[in-house]
């Protein structure tokens, strides 16, 4: 049992979702600048532009404004129209049963969503030179969910539970108003047949949820039908991941209470004698067995749709696309990078994520507790807010994304300025961050009831 023990170890590791994500997403990201900048650079830029050809009766299921796409563009308006698939199903969970579900509750990180989404736009403008530089405004308005809440949770388990509720709803609210911003300004040519087409078939499957479809294979097949249309319609494909999955039923069959007086009811029956087992063997009886199928079915009907679908795709989306995604797309060039180039775009993107969500973040939130429109989280006052704040600068992730739909083709040497102050601003938020709410919170005594602080404290 020690030897099984030693072996699952390592895959139980694996298994914590976000630090583990994150520190391979950041991996990715690693080995993409580093070939970017090798003499293995032409077949990284050959890679990204290989054709992904795919064809089923002669139709071709990748093609994109009437061209195949290349490997870049199937990542990231198909990979990542799954990642956005996962951010709908949170939304919805969120805005359901979370922290959106009521005025109430949601007032708080939406009027601070507000806030870190307007004031980086400001920044951003102020900064960046006109010209096709500032079709990139809407860069610095994300928060990278997963590296912001790694990063939290590497301070210590001790962090009060409010502030990670307040960061996840806040990126939540980030992430709808991102969704709204990508579909009105990354989208072009509507082709209005297939985006009827498209709403038509969203309408049908939140109807067929409503009746009580369960089965995740249907609405997997209704996602790549309405990521098909959306596709051929000129609308951003990812916006195709985040409706389908509003429409993916959160109900669930049974309650709590019924469930727990249920299993109650089927744990009675079982007769603690009535099997075989040896050498770790076991042979249940024919009654135990329709007991635990009976178990089985009352768990099943207990977890919602929406539950069980993010439950299945998040690991993959974490451990395949996110990197992948990064992989691609991080590959920033430092070949011919001067300190006047960093003057514009890279340094308007800096401040926006740096300056602008840590002091946009802040400020609306301080404004709304100051007017009583909100009052203050649980452990949380103006000295630990500023700080929490400036992890809403830790873009990377739809950074990179928007910053791909904003730079396209003709406009690689603004990609990759935007990479750069993407790099910047993510990795000093992210450590200043870091650093400044440890000492926070050891100046307010959170830590003071605590046996052990995070070790960079004790430095």
């Amino acid at each position: 049992m020690n030897v099984i023990n030693q072996l699952l170890s390592p895959l139980r590791r694996i298994s914590i979702p976000r630090p583990s994500a994150s520190v391979l997403l950041f991996m990715a990201s690693l080995i993409a600048v580093a070939v970017a900048n090798s003499a293995w650079s032409e077949y990284y830029e050959a890679l990204l532009a290989y054709p992904i050809e795919v064809k089923i009766l002669g139709f071709e299921l990748f093609a994109h404004h009437g061209e195949t796409m290349t490997l870049a563009q199937f990542v990231n308006d198909g990979l990542m129209a799954i990642f956005f698939f996962v951010v709908g199903l949170e939304i919805k969970q969120e805005m359901t049963v979370g922290e959106l579900s009521t005025v109430k509750k949601s007032m708080l990180p939406v009027i601070a969503a507000m806030g870190g989404m307007i004031v980086p736009v400001l920044f951003f403008s102020l900064v960046c030179p006109p010209g096709p530089a500032m079709r990139g405004a809407a860069i610095p308005m994300a928060t990278d969910i997963a590296f912001a809440l790694a990063l939290l949770g590497a301070l210590g388990k001790h962090v009060p539970s409010s502030y990670r509720v307040f960061l996840m709803a806040l990126a939540v609210a980030d992430d709808i108003g991102g969704i709204i911003i990508i579909a009105i300004f990354y989208s072009s040519h509507v082709a209005w047949v297939p985006l009827l087409l498209a709403f038509g078939l969203l309408f049908v499957v939140s109807f067929i949820g409503r009746l009580g479809m369960r089965n995740p294979f249907f609405y997997y097949v209704a996602f790549f039908v309405v990521w098909l249309l959306f596709l051929q319609s000129g609308v951003h494909t990812t916006i195709a991941g985040v409706l389908i999955a509003l429409c993916v039923p959160i109900s669930t069959k049974i309650r709590i209470e019924d469930l727990r007086a249920h299993m109650r009811r089927e744990f009675n029956r079982l007769n603690p004698t009535d099997y075989r087992e040896a050498k770790g063997a076991l042979v249940l009886s024919s009654d135990q067995m329709h007991v635990t199928e009976a178990l089985r079915r009352a768990l099943g009907r207990s977890i919602s749709p929406v539950q069980t679908i993010e439950h299945m795709i998040a690991p993959f989306v974490s451990y395949f696309i996110l990197p992948v995604f990064a992989f691609v797309n991080a590959g920033v060039s430092f070949e011919g990078i001067s300190s006047d180039g960093l003057m514009g775009l890279p340094l308007a993107i800096f401040c926006g994520l740096f300056l602008g969500k840590a002091i946009g973040i802040s400020l609306f939130t301080w404004s709304a507790i100051k007017l009583r429109l909100c009052s203050w989280p649980s452990q949380m006052s103006l000295i630990t807010l500023v700080p929490l704040a400036k992890f809403g600068g830790i873009g990377f992730t739809v950074s990179l994304f928007i910053a791909s739909l904003s730079y396209g083709v003709g406009h690689e040497d603004l990609l990759n300025q935007a990479k750069l102050g993407i790099f910047a601003g993510t990795i000093i938020s992210a450590l200043s961050g870091y650093l400044w709410l440890g000492i926070a919170l050891k100046r307010t005594g959170i830590y003071a009831s605590q046996d052990k602080a995070p070790q960079i404290l004790d430095k």
